[in-house]
């Protein structure tokens, strides 16, 4: 330990003594009689002392990027994410009909279990309130002593709509200074990995990506929002997680955010009681549960909610058969505001007669009429969206399919987030690290058979022995992509240092070089033993430039967030130098180690540093990749569409920059050896191919590519529809499913859990709805 330290606080020291060995060792064990190996030697000795400058010059790199963010950055930050926030949920209450007609008016009060919450010394006053004033959400929050809430209740309770109204509620009154309220969804957090304070972090600078802008807010700006309570972190649904994650998930909120932080917890009775046996109370909060919605009030809104006319008789006959059947199924059934939003989608919104729930005949038992809501739901919207547009609207049965799949994938994977980057999980082709490998290698082939095709039509060649070199090599040559993106996809992704990066990266492209032995072996046949080390060594390092751009060849665990950057910024053009300067030095050090080992030379002697001038375009390559990836004004929120679109295009910017890299690095040494009496077919066929293995590993290592191999593989087995996200755009304008963040979720766990058990066992359709006699 002391010796890190010491070469931490002395680290400019021992990286010149470094230099100083590695020259000393290479001046006194290299025979330097020969001019030749002379001037190698110098040219050696140099590129070792110009990498040392650049580490020099790393190690010596100022800390102003990771400096905290001052008070003024902070409290900017957080009136942009109230504004944001405000906006989001504002749009997302109005697809979900919150206020339209007004919200259902349930009572909450403090839980009646035993040992759910903290002492009432800590928890404050005892709460009643009414979810639809909120004036009283307000102040009932503003009661509590440390302004800690959990929120229960049974399935289709009503306790996200609880937890938006509050809110909304909250950001509606705000005022300048007072803590934000943002809701995440507990379905993405494993407490078995990070902890609940690291899991804020990530899911804010993923979900507001504005926020996440080091320059304009600093580098601490989030963990001094959470630090500062500055947040109210609204939390939904802890029984969305797997069981066993339950108790370290609240653990892992007492033990990781201050008593004091402002917070709001949802989750269902049974496996709240089942977690705070096993891990305590979320400590200060207060418990609330519902109590059941009253008949009258989920009548008067349904009515209400119904346009004035003929359409309300059937309102009145339900209401007179529950007046004289108070315990009907009908009114069973109508105490869950779920089935209150259910019955308002199917009738109040469509000429559909609700007084078919009063036929006991029909529906026996409360299960009997949620499972009519839940099966007409669906044909119910899409066949009033045709009605309003026919031309743009889907087939309500191939609709229901497609949602069907959906949920039982969802449910397959053991998850109620349909997060698209992690589609690729459905496709069995895509589904493990050697499958993916595989695969990418056949639609490399493919792709490089096809641009073969293509330059011998444009090339207007003749000779079938050329055409089926040029062929057989191409099908080799996807060896490369095997071994990388395999062995990527077992190592897990976590932020690495740069030298760590690098390192994995050298690893990774080795791998691939030496896939490239059989394409060595048959491109270089004839030719002397030193040409197939180039032939093997020159991937390599190409290789390496395109990982060390783009990082290793596997799904991210979340999309690109960035947009290229459109204005310069503090401390780019020194990085870039830098990392210029870094890969000319290594590129001039790999081309004269290769010619100092004895091997000869590839590529054509004379006065040219070669090393340098491709080493410089490589990284001047790199660093235009780097500035482009570099976060610029961001969305204000990450939606599914937006970071699609956004993973998209860094996808090709990245495939096409590393194409470039790729064929700088590798295409001459791919050219030079090779005898030929035209040349320029020779060129164009080697920077084409070497250009299309270099993007199809930059492509590997981003969202977008993986997801739509998946998203097309899905399709043509007819399990999805083929514009997937604009499916899904519509389902959520339609209230079928609803939007956090860049994931979408079924309106209801209830709902993906019906849709699922249709897709994978018998369906349990209750007739769908009758249409009203005129």
């Amino acid at each position: 330990m002391a010796v890190v330290l010491l070469c931490v606080r002395w680290r400019w020291t021992v990286t010149w003594a470094l230099c100083a060995a590695v020259a000393y060792g290479l001046i006194s064990g290299w025979p330097l009689r020969d001019p030749a190996r002379t001037t190698a030697a110098a040219a050696a000795l140099s590129s070792i002392l110009a990498l040392f400058a650049v580490v020099s010059a790393w190690a010596r790199r100022t800390r102003r990027g990771r400096t905290h963010s001052h008070s003024e950055q902070v409290a900017d930050a957080a009136e942009v994410l109230a504004r944001t926030a405000c906006r989001q949920w504002e749009e997302e209450a109005a697809l979900r009909q919150l206020y339209d007609p007004a919200p259902l008016p349930v009572v909450w009060s403090d839980s009646s279990h035993p040992g759910v919450s903290d002492h009432r010394r800590l928890v404050g006053t005892a709460v009643v309130c009414r979810a639809g004033n909120p004036q009283v959400l307000t102040a009932m929050f503003g009661s509590l002593a440390h302004q800690r809430l959990v929120v229960l209740g049974s399935g289709g309770s009503g306790k996200t709509t609880f937890a938006l109204l509050l809110m909304l509620a909250l950001l509606r009154t705000r005022t300048t200074g007072d803590p934000v309220p943002v809701l995440f969804s507990l379905s993405s957090f494993d407490p078995a990995r990070e902890c609940a304070r690291s899991w804020l972090r990530r899911r804010l600078a993923a979900d507001y990506p504005a926020i996440a802008d080091a320059e304009t807010y600093g580098a601490s700006v989030i963990e001094d929002l959470l630090t500062e309570h500055r947040l109210i972190p609204v939390l939904d649904g802890l029984d969305e997680i797997p069981e066993r994650s339950r108790a370290a998930a609240l653990a892992s909120l007492n033990d990781t955010l201050p008593p004091r932080t402002p917070l709001v917890l949802t989750c269902r009775t049974a496996d709240y009681l089942q977690a705070v046996a096993e891990s305590g109370v979320l400590t200060g909060a207060a418990v609330l549960e519902p109590a059941p919605v009253r008949t009258t009030d989920a009548l008067a809104l349904l009515r209400l909610a119904t346009p004035p006319g003929p359409r309300q008789h059937g309102w009145d006959t339900l209401a007179k058969h529950l007046d004289h059947e108070p315990n009907a199924p009908a009114a069973q059934a109508l105490t869950s505001p779920l089935m209150v939003a259910l019955a308002r989608s199917v009738y109040a919104d469509n000429d559909n007669d609700p007084a078919e729930l009063a036929d006991t005949q029909r529906f026996s038992a409360p299960a009997d009429i949620e499972h009519h809501l839940l099966d007409a739901l669906i044909p119910t919207l899409y066949h009033r969206a045709r009605q309003q547009r026919p031309a743009h609207s889907w087939d309500p049965r191939q609709a229901r399919d497609h949602l069907a799949q959906l949920a039982a994938g969802m449910h397959a994977q053991g998850t109620y987030d349909l997060a698209w980057w992690q589609l690729y999980r459905w496709a069995p082709a895509l589904a493990t690290p050697w499958r993916r490998a595989w695969t990418w290698a056949l639609v490399t082939c493919i792709g490089l058979l096809l641009t073969t095709s293509i330059l011998v039509t444009v090339l207007d060649m003749h000779s079938w022995p050329e055409i089926q070199r040029w062929s057989t090599l191409s099908v080799l040559e996807v060896l490369i992509s095997v071994p990388m993106m395999g062995l990527s996809g077992l190592i897990t992704r976590r932020e690495r240092s740069t030298s760590r990066a690098a390192a994995l990266a050298a690893a990774i492209a080795v791998s691939g070089g030496l896939a490239a032995t059989p394409a060595g072996l048959y491109y270089y046949h004839g030719y002397p033993g030193t040409v197939l080390v180039a032939a093997i060594g020159f991937p390599c390092f190409s290789l390496w430039l395109v990982l060390l751009g783009v990082g290793l060849p596997t799904p991210p665990h979340m999309p690109s967030r960035r947009r290229p950057a459109r204005g310069r910024r503090r401390g780019q053009l020194l990085r870039a130098l830098v990392l210029v300067v870094g890969v000319t030095t290594i590129s001039q050090s790999f081309y004269t180690g290769y010619t100092l080992a004895g091997y000869g030379t590839v590529l054509p002697s004379g006065t040219v540093p070669w090393g340098l001038v491709i080493g410089a375009m490589a990284g001047i390559g790199l660093a235009a990749l780097k500035w482009v990836r570099d976060p610029s004004t961001a969305e204000d929120v990450a939606t599914a569409t937006s970071s699609v679109q956004a993973d998209r295009l860094m996808s090709l910017i990245s495939g096409a920059a590393c194409m470039v890299v790729y064929c700088i690095a590798d295409g001459a040494a791919r050219v030079m050896p090779w005898e030929s009496s035209d040349p320029w077919r020779t060129t164009v066929f080697a920077m084409v191919n070497g250009g299309i293995l270099g993007a199809a590993n930059a492509l590997a290592a981003h969202a977008w590519p993986h997801y739509t191999i998946a998203r097309l593989l899905l399709a043509a087995r007819g399990q999805l529809p083929w514009r997937l996200q604009a499916f899904l755009a519509d389902a959520h304008r339609l209230g079928i499913l609803r939007q956090v963040g860049p994931v979408y979720q079924f309106r209801h766990a209830r709902l993906q859990n019906h849709l699922a058990d249709d897709a994978t066992g018998p369906r349990h359709h209750g007739g769908g709805p009758s249409k009203r006699s005129q």
